[in-house]
């Protein structure tokens, strides 16, 4: 599971943020990744609430900004949110189309703190 080696480094993050900024709990942590990046938010949950126990992180929340997938079609050159990859155009069904987004890696977006 690396959700586990992933918010090991979520945890690093807090802990370098929360000294440099003189902050003592973390509220919200707002995180961002692709829809293709095989990051599976209840794992992530998961993870969270074992490593975050006896942290200024414990009971906080994490929220997510799930970047959908974006393939551009080769035929008629036009960028879609597709369901899943590989897929046709959902505007003209040809099946020549390159994937432009949807792998964005993990990265906190924000936190709220006190």
């Amino acid at each position: 599971m690396h959700e586990m080696a992933l918010t090991a480094s979520i945890m690093d993050i807090i802990a370098e943020y929360a000294y440099k900024h003189r902050f003592s709990k973390v509220k919200i942590v707002k995180l961002s990744f692709g829809a293709l990046s095989c990051i599976e938010p209840m794992a992530l949950e998961f993870a969270f609430g074992v490593l975050s126990k006896e942290t200024l992180a414990e009971g906080a929340r994490l929220e997510y900004d799930i970047r959908p997938i974006v393939v551009t079609c080769l035929d008629c050159e036009q960028d879609s949110a597709v369901e899943e990859f590989p897929s046709p155009c959902p505007l003209c069904k040809a099946s020549d189309v390159v994937l432009k987004a949807g792998t964005e890696d993990l990265r906190i977006v924000e936190m709220e703190v006190d």
